[in-house]
């Protein structure tokens, strides 16, 4: 997130006070919020109840340890995409929308980042189990391929692109 000059900035070029950028932020972040958290959810309920499948004690080394790096990553993930609600309760009403929105910014850019290890985990260690451990190395680095160039790099070219 842009620091208070920046805010300034964009209130001038939009013809918006401080506020209603930081207004427009907050919400828009609260958007993405609820479109990730969502899909995190989904994925740490799943492995909660891996555990209790009969499978689960055939998991050799290998997959025991995917199994702890993905429950990581998407536990972690789900703390930092959550922590900008907990923010906001705590500094509600006390003219700290700026910080919330620098600090929100930076924790879901975290969270995603943790969402996308945890993606790539997850699918490592179903094709490992599944199809073997060739298969999984394959899929997991479509699937980091994937969202490093959907999540990173292209916005990041866009951002190039504008000169």
């Amino acid at each position: 997130m842009e620091g208070k000059p920046g805010i300034a900035r964009t209130a001038r070029l939009r013809g918006e006070t401080t506020d209603e950028v930081l207004d427009r932020n907050t919400a828009e972040l609260l958007q993405e919020l609820r479109v990730t958290i969502t899909g995190v959810q989904v994925l740490f309920g799943f492995l909660l109840t891996l555990p209790f499948s009969s499978r689960f004690g055939d998991l050799d080394a290998f997959a025991t340890v995917l199994y702890v790096l993905t429950l990581m990553a998407t536990a972690t993930s789900a703390a930092l995409l959550i922590a900008p609600v907990s923010y906001h309760r705590v500094v509600f009403r006390r003219r700290a929308r700026a910080a919330l929105v620098r600090d929100a910014n930076r924790l879901l850019r975290a969270g995603l980042a943790l969402l996308l290890l945890a993606l790539v985990s997850a699918v490592l260690l179903v094709l490992d189990v599944v199809l073997g451990v060739a298969a999984a190395l394959t899929g997991g680095a479509f699937v980091a391929a994937v969202g490093l160039g959907t999540w990173y790099l292209l916005p990041r070219r866009a951002l190039g692109s504008r000169g």
